[in-house]
C-alpha cells in the first residue's frame, strides 16, 4: 500500500528538503575545520539523515543539527516515536551508515573521487550557483553513471544494513538435503556475501568494473538494502538521499582519510565503526 508513496517522480519533490539539511552539516563542518582539519563524520551525517526523514516524512522544519537535545524533547515523544519508529530507523540510521562509509571510501581512492566530482561539476557546475531548492539535481540524478558506479561499490564493501533475521514460517530444505524446522530464527549477513570470494572476484578491492554497464552478477548477489519481496521500501529515497549527501559534499571539500585513525567495521542494525570514521577536510570553494 505505501510503496507508491515511493515512487521516483514522487520524491522528486524532496530533493530541495534533503539538499538543505545536507547545506546544513557542510555549513558546520567549515566551522570545524577552521580549527582542525579531522572529522569525525558519523554523528553528523547522522543528525544530517534524522533532520531530512524528519522533513520529507513528518513535514517537521527540526532543529535537530543544531539544537540535538531541544529536538529529542519537542518530538520524539512517547506516542509519535510509537508511530513512526520504523520509518524512522530506515530513513535515518541506515542512511546514516551508508553516506558515511560512501565518503570514506572516496577519501580512501582519491582518483575515484576526483573522477566523481568532474561528473558532477559537468552537470551542476561548480556549486556556487546551484540553488538549494534542488532544482540543479532533479534533472540529474539519474545522470551520474560513474558516481552511482562508485555508490554501489561502496555499499558493496560497507553494507548500511549488515545482517537480518527471519523466523521461518513453515520448514525448509537446503538443495543438499539439510532442513530447518519451522519457527527457528535464521540470521542471513549481506556484509559475508559482499566479501565472499565465491561470489566476487577480490571481494576486498575497491572495484568499480563489478558495477560497469553490461557486468554480469546473480540477482542475489548484491544486497545493501536487502531484496525480493522484503526489500527496502525506501531504497529508491535512500539512494537520492545518498547522490544529493555525495554531490554536494565533493562539490564542498575535498576528502583524505586521516591515516592515525583507520575505521574498522563492526556490524551492529547497522555497519558502523568501533572507532569512529575520521576524515580530513579541505575547503574547495
Amino acid at each position: 500500500m505505501l510503496t507508491p508513496a515511493f515512487h521516483y517522480d514522487i520524491l522528486k519533490p524532496y530533493v530541495w528538503l534533503m539538499a538543505d539539511s545536507v547545506r546544513v552539516m557542510l555549513d558546520k563542518w567549515e566551522e570545524l575545520i577552521s580549527q582542525d582539519s579531522h572529522l569525525e563524520i558519523f554523528g553528523h551525517v547522522s543528525m544530517m539523515t534524522l533532520d531530512t526523514i524528519m522533513k520529507c516524512a513528518f513535514s517537521h522544519q527540526s532543529s535537530v543539527q543544531t539544537d540535538r537535545w531541544r529536538m529529542g524533547a519537542a518530538c520524539l515523544t512517547k506516542d509519535l516515536h510509537a508511530e513512526v519508529d520504523t520509518f524512522m530507523f530506515e530513513g535515518h540510521d541506515t542512511t546514516a551508515s551508508g553516506i558515511s562509509w560512501i565518503l570514506y571510501a572516496l577519501a580512501a581512492h582519491p582518483v575515484h573521487q576526483q573522477r566523481c566530482l568532474e561528473e558532477i561539476q559537468s552537470l551542476l557546475g561548480d556549486g556556487a550557483s546551484i540553488t538549494w531548492m534542488g532544482f540543479g539535481f532533479r534533472d540529474h540524478l539519474d545522470q551520474m553513471p560513474y558516481t552511482t558506479m562508485c555508490i554501489k561499490e561502496a555499499l558493496r564493501l560497507y553494507p548500511p544494513a549488515p545482517r537480518v533475521s527471519r523466523e521461518l514460517s513453515k520448514p525448509f530444505t537446503f538443495p543438499d538435503g539439510r532442513s530447518l524446522p519451522r519457527g527457528i530464527i535464521i540470521g542471513l549477513s549481506f556484509y559475508a556475501l559482499h566479501h565472499n570470494p565465491k561470489v566476487w572476484l577480490n571481494p576486498e578491492v575497491f572495484d568499480l568494473s563489478l558495477f560497469a554497464p553490461g557486468s554480469a552478477r546473480h540477482s542475489h548477489a548484491f544486497l545493501p538494502l536487502s531484496g525480493g519481496p522484503r526489500d527496502c521500501i525506501g531504497k529508491q529515497f535512500a539512494m537520492t538521499e545518498l547522490k544529493v549527501a555525495m554531490a554536494l559534499t565533493l562539490l564542498r571539500f575535498e576528502l583524505a582519510p586521516d591515516p592515525s585513525r583507520v575505521p574498522a567495521p563492526i556490524p551492529r542494525i547497522v555497519l558502523k565503526s568501533k572507532n569512529g570514521i575520521y576524515l580530513c577536510l579541505r575547503k574547495l570553494l
